[in-house]
């Protein structure tokens, strides 16, 4: 649906438009008195009698029906594109067209008659949908200007709400703040990411891109829902979309989230997405019934809707699987080379919220002119850290504004840094010099770096408060995954890793344990504030008996790690599942352990994707037809994904892998809905039944000779080891 289809499309747009408008006036006279609102594969029904019942016609089919809430309202998703009337007890309306995801966008006209001033108004989307925004312009200057949206379900067009735009305006960035549809003062119903907010995120762009005070094409930016939201819009390509910088985002909203390795993650996710279905109720953010009550009628009559939100707590226990269906429109990784603009993107390996699996995308933005990339060790905000804001503004001063890259950022990023994690009196690190360039000798110059920055010991910055948001080194490398990596087998072998296959035993080296999700804490951050620069853990070793762990010799040699891990075990249990956790660190040779990473697995999701998976990488299928229980006393092999990392291991220090059951190795992760249950779980390691970590060792990086302070790294706790 990009530019290169628009001029094609604008004939036959217009005559959809033009009948899917017309469509929502409703029935004819004679008929029923409600109104029909086609959408994008989706239909609704508004003003009917509150429990009426209709029916959804194609042709001579009812293929589809229900009951009108009390709101007045009823909708229908995951529709074909078509014909379709609604029947109900006084008549069947008027046809309507249902459009396509894929279907041709309204003639630019359709935007451009849109109006949006400086402050709160509304945006029309294509079936008729209003979207509240909130536009800030750059004060005391003038238009037209380099503008960049945020777009989300929390409340970005909430006129209180001005920490993004005050930043933006500062960088000289005219700010539109807007809601998804179904959420703030937003029309429509709601549910997470589904295409139909992706197609309006097109519309907003459109319309924001028409105004007078907008400066050609227009950018998007945000971090978290708003950053992953970027993608959702910038796969429908729409022609004045300049460029995204999605930040702190996910790749595979089922595998790495929702459901890693198959197991339901009811410390984050499950929450954040009933936080989503609290606050897309009827007036769920408060912002929005203030409007409503100081007389913003659209607000108002944008909540009649809300009761047809998809119910997304029972829409995550009934699928405990992935399924195409339901999952490919809504992960990235599937349709991110459809993404055809410049994107910046960054993130951590720890990130508490969204996690750290988000890398695997990067290599998927094939249809992108420019993917630069940063990644670090850290939380859930470290994606605006000072060690990335500086090549951030950059970005959207390049490839937005199109202008030289100015120097309001050495103000602005210090601010943030210090709103966010409490350390004040930093300073932006040195970048490029513009000084004196063009913008075409400043394009080049960006452009000229190695796209793929890895951003070391983030918190051990030398000369900085422990804890600040910068790292103590950074490499840049030509790709991800990073070329030159070699996949790098430890064998388990007794209580030991080891560089060789153990040798073949006169009896089986088996080693057991009972997995009891109870052993520990849930999680090992017990509140606070996890992104100050000295947030207290408790990240506990495992209890003797519930849980295994095997550590190498001190390293000969300094072993960096750059990717994503496996851990590959021979497994035997005495349930037919189990969950499976597994958590590497480094034991320095003063015996403090550093958390590095993790990754899980329900053994009964063991079943691979052959063409996608590598030595380092197992990529799971999680499909019900794969899924199946573990033979009966017999020895069976899965691998574990370890979540992709960066750490330098030093000379002396050693490398440990542990194994339990899931909980306790995360700040905000659990697992309470888990199939562990007192299981005796016991792992195989000989000649014949090889069980390994294998790392994705980079060689030839360099790292500073001693190790920072343990407590200085960002999301990185630290223990004695009892060994």
């Amino acid at each position: 649906m990009g530019a290169r289809r628009v001029a094609a499309a604008v004939a036959a747009a217009a005559c959809v438009l033009a009948g899917s408008l017309t469509a929502t006036s409703g029935a004819s006279a004679a008929g029923p008195s409600f109104t029909v609102r086609p959408s994008v594969n989706q239909l609704y029904v508004l003003d009917a009698a509150p429990g009426e019942q209709l029916a959804l016609v194609q042709g001579d089919d009812v293929v589809a029906s229900g009951t009108v809430d009390e709101l007045g309202s009823l909708a229908w998703r995951q529709l074909d594109a078509g014909s379709y009337e609604v029947r109900g007890e006084g008549g069947t309306s008027t046809p309507v067209t249902v459009t396509d995801f894929g279907g041709p966008p309204p003639p630019s006209s359709f935007y451009s008659g849109q109006a949006l001033g400086d402050g709160f108004g509304y945006i029309t989307t294509r079936d008729g949908t209003t979207l509240s925004a909130n536009v800030s312009l750059p004060k005391g200057r003038s238009g037209p200007f380099p503008t960049v949206v945020e777009y989300s379900g929390y409340d970005p067009s909430n006129p209180a709400n001005t920490t993004f735009a005050q930043l933006f305006n500062a960088l000289g960035f005219a700010y539109v703040g807007v809601n998804v549809r179904g959420t703030g003062c937003s029309g429509g119903a709601f549910m997470t990411f589904e295409p139909v907010q992706s197609i309006d995120g097109y519309d907003v762009i459109e319309t924001v891109a028409a105004q007078p005070w907008a400066a050609g094409k227009v950018g998007m930016v945000g971090i978290s829902y708003p950053g992953i939201e970027q993608l959702y819009v910038a796969r429908t390509q729409p022609p004045h979309l300049a460029a995204i910088t999605p930040l702190s985002v996910i790749d595979d909203t089922y595998r790495g989230t929702l459901y890693p390795g198959g197991i339901l993650n009811t410390g984050f996710a499950v929450p954040w997405a009933k936080e989503r279905a609290a606050q897309a109720a009827p007036y769920g953010q408060a912002w929005a019934k203030a409007r409503a009550e100081a007389g913003d009628e659209e607000c108002a009559e944008n909540q009649r809707v809300r009761l047809q939100n998809v119910d997304l707590a029972t829409m995550i226990d009934d699928n405990p699987f992935y399924s195409s269906g339901i999952g490919d429109p809504i992960n990235p990784s599937v349709w991110a080379p459809d993404i055809d603009v410049p994107v910046f993107i960054a993130g951590a390996w720890q990130d508490e919220q969204t996690g750290g699996h988000w890398p695997a995308l990067i290599s998927r933005l094939t249809g992108s002119p420019h993917v630069y990339a940063n990644l670090v060790n850290g939380s859930h905000i470290e994606s605006l850290s000072l060690g990335i804001f500086g090549r951030y503004a950059d970005f959207l001063d390049l490839y937005v504004a199109h202008r030289v890259p100015g120097t309001a950022k050495k103000l602005v990023a210090p601010i943030l840094a210090q709103a966010l994690t409490g350390v004040g009196g930093l300073q932006l690190p040195p970048g490029i010099d513009y000084t004196g360039m063009s913008y075409r000798q400043a394009l080049a110059a960006y452009e000229a770096q190695k796209p793929v920055r890895v951003l070391f010991e983030e918190g051990a910055a030398a000369g900085q408060p422990a804890g600040s948001p910068l790292p103590r080194f950074v490499r840049t490398f030509s790709s991800w995954p990073i070329e030159s990596v070699r996949p790098t087998a430890l064998y388990l072998d007794g209580k030991r890793l080891g560089g060789a296959r153990p040798a073949q035993a006169p009896s089986p080296r088996v080693r057991g344990y009972v997995a009891d999700p109870s052993a520990l804490p849930a999680v090992d951050f017990p509140g606070g504030n996890i992104w100050s620069a000295d947030p207290t853990y408790d990240w506990r070793q495992i209890p003797p008996g519930k849980g295994l762990g095997w550590i190498t010799a001190p390293l000969e040699r300094t072993v960096v790690a750059i990717g994503t891990g496996s851990v590959d075990l021979w497994i035997r249990s005495s349930a037919p599942d189990t969950d499976l956790e597994v958590t590497l660190s480094e034991v320095r040779p003063d015996g403090t352990e550093v958390y590095v990473q993790s990754g899980w697995l329900r053994a009964s999701h063991r079943a691979l994707d052959r063409t996608r998976s590598t030595a380092i990488s197992p990529v799971h299928t999680d499909l019900a037809a794969d899924a199946a229980p573990l033979p009966a006393g017999r020895w069976t092999k899965v691998r574990v994904e370890l979540f992709p990392f960066a750490q330098p291991f030093r000379k002396g220090s050693r490398i440990r892998l542990t194994l339990d059951a899931p909980g306790g190795a995360r700040p905000q992760w659990a697992f309470a809905r888990t199939v562990s249950d007192g299981e005796r779980v016991q792992v195989l390691a000989d000649r014949r039944h090889p069980s390994r970590l294998v790392l994705p060792v980079v060689p030839g990086v360099q790292v500073p000779a001693a190790a920072p302070p343990c407590a200085s790294l960002r999301s990185q706790p630290c223990r004695t080891y009892p060994g």
